[in-house]
């Protein structure tokens, strides 16, 4: 993946950049595998909004992905090289031997007809996905489950991966691009290599337009409102708080608390992804 570069031609493009889809094969996706999908607009069943500065956004459908990698020891090969609006990574349309297409998500340096399987234990290549068990120590991997069979969830953005630290019993130990380091159960599954579209943080978006169109609305600072509509508001000129802890808007601590809170599986995190901060050091 490369990053393309505008000329000035306006005060947005000046800083303006995206990136070049050179991966990309195809820009007609598999018609079987996509669903509507409502914009929910940050609100909940009710109605209500409980995430803020969301909404709008441009029309997309919903392309659905094979995070389970259930279909096991069918081999396949990958047909073509997507864009997919919902996610930052890229994804691959898999025709398997029997005849079915799944999309899955792309890994860094897969190429068309490159072949791929899914299995309990198979060869360490590029795409292919086995158990955390059977993986050998220092490989890269990423869409690491959590719970045996109910698909990835670790490491499926643009560029992340974990790598695989050693096996003890039943337990995998793996180290997340965070930093953070745990225990997964060696029974899950994961997928061989890195995620493409690594570049992708190192995109400017340039403009406000191109936020809108991905149905991120402005976000209004607490400092610029008035004091009865936020703790940070009001003051002459850019005035200090006497909160020594910035708040949300409804007085929440909003930097460093810890709201963690899963003792059932506290014990499996051996280094936590941040240090200090209200969080306990381990």
């Amino acid at each position: 993946m490369g990053i393309t570069k505008y000329k000035p031609t306006s005060a947005g493009r000046r800083f303006m950049t995206s990136a070049d889809y050179d991966e990309i094969t195809t820009k007609s996706p598999h018609k079987p595998l996509l669903t509507y999908s409502h914009n929910k607009k940050g609100r909940n069943n009710l109605g209500r909004i409980t995430s803020k500065s969301r909404g709008g956004g441009h029309k997309q459908l919903y392309r659905i992905i094979d995070f389970k990698r259930d279909k096991l020891d069918v081999p396949g090969h990958v047909k073509t090289i997507e864009y997919d609006p919902n996610r930052t990574a890229r994804i691959a349309l898999v025709s398997y031997m029997d005849g079915e297409k799944r999309y899955i998500l792309a890994p860094l340096g897969i190429k068309v007809g490159d072949k791929i399987i899914a299995s309990s234990k198979t060869e360490i290549i590029l795409g292919n996905s086995l158990e955390l068990g059977n993986i050998p120590e220092g490989s890269i991997v990423h869409n690491i489950e959590l719970s045996p069979g109910n698909g990835g969830k670790l490491a499926r953005s643009a560029g992340t991966f974990a790598q695989v630290l050693g096996n003890e019993k039943d337990l995998t130990m793996i180290k997340l691009s965070s930093g953070e380091t745990r225990y997964v159960r060696s029974i899950c599954r994961a997928t061989i290599g890195k995620l493409g579209n690594d570049k992708h943080n190192q995109i400017v978006i340039g403009k406000a337009g191109r936020n809108r169109n991905l149905g991120r609305r402005p976000k209004v600072r607490g400092v610029a409102m008035n004091p009865v509509d936020h703790p940070h508001g009001g003051g002459e000129g850019k005035a200090a708080r006497g909160n020594p802890h910035p708040v949300s808007k409804w007085g929440w601590i909003t930097i460093g608390k810890k709201t963690r809170h899963n003792p059932r599986t506290d014990k499996l995190i051996v280094k936590r992804r941040r240090i200090g901060y209200g969080m306990d050091k381990r």
